[in-house]
């Protein structure tokens, strides 16, 4: 077990961004001139629940308020934050966060499937919905997070070691591990188009499918995929080239651009032309 300094703390590759960390965090280049990012490797006994820990820290004293906006992925949080420790479900929507004054918050990455052990509701119940930690941990998670208020990343080991503590036996969930590694394959390319084909490449029926994503990730498989063909649009539009709006389209399995710009617009706030030129958000 980790023990709760500074010392047990496991640098990974910092990313841009807030809860997501990575593609989806929109205008990126704005975020890092705003906060300082840290990413950390769990303890080797969470490392099949938990992706990572990440920290942001900002210092806005004297400066107007910024507000940071995400394409949130397919992943449950634990927030350590003020005034509580809250639980972040799947937010389908645009996840939009104020940063004012200064501070840092502390969350937990977890895989898909990864809340599971920890909680008997189903990932569904916590889709666009931030819960009290406490509901799900008990009110010793609260004292958590005020020595994580005080610590920050000097309390990544307290994370660790308070997960751990709670882990049942056995942790393996072989439907869990399988929901993981389909969200992992969604993720990881855009070149999947439909859930059908999801289920054929994973041998699963798309009732199966549907079952696991509810019970495990908290969206859809169609959201899922709807999602990484969405952060890949960001991406590409964040790279300051000139972009073939048709053609991306094309890749991404869009019928035509304008498809593309329905559903980029949809969730962003504004066609991805205008993201591209910079506009607000």
């Amino acid at each position: 077990m980790a023990s709760p300094d500074l010392g047990s703390a496991r640098p990974g590759s910092p990313g841009p961004g807030s809860p997501g960390l990575g593609p989806g965090v929109l205008h990126p280049g704005r975020a890092a001139g705003v906060v300082d990012l840290a990413r950390y490797e769990p303890a080797p006994g969470l490392a099949r629940l938990v992706e990572f820990y990440w920290l942001v820290r900002w210092d806005r004293r004297g400066l107007p308020c910024h507000e940071q906006k995400v394409l949130a992925h397919p992943n449950v949080h634990l927030v350590f934050e003020a005034p509580r420790a809250g639980v972040y479900g799947v937010d389908r929507s645009l996840f939009v966060r104020r940063l004012e004054g200064a501070g840092h918050v502390l969350g937990v990455k977890f895989r898909p499937g990864g809340l599971a052990p920890f909680s008997d509701r189903p990932a569904a119940g916590f889709a666009d919905r931030v819960v009290p930690a406490a509901d799900v941990f008990g009110p010793a998670v609260d004292r958590l997070n005020e020595a994580v208020l005080r610590g920050g990343s000097e309390q990544v080991g307290s994370v660790d070691a308070f997960l751990l503590a709670r882990l049942p036996e056995p942790v393996a969930d072989p439907s869990a591990e399988l929901t993981a590694a389909m969200v992992e394959r969604v993720t990881a390319g855009s070149d999947l188009r439909r859930v059908d084909e999801l289920a054929a490449e994973f041998g699963v029926s798309v009732r199966r499918l549907q079952r696991l994503f509810a019970e495990y990730v908290g969206a859809s498989p169609k959201w899922v995929l709807r999602r990484a063909r969405l952060h890949e649009a960001a991406r590409r539009a964040d790279q300051g080239l000139d972009v073939d709006w048709a053609a991306l389209a094309a890749d991404l399995g869009y019928a035509d651009q304008a498809h593309l710009t329905r559903d980029f617009t949809a969730a962003v706030g504004m066609p991805p032309a205008r993201y591209a030129a910079g506009g607000p958000g």
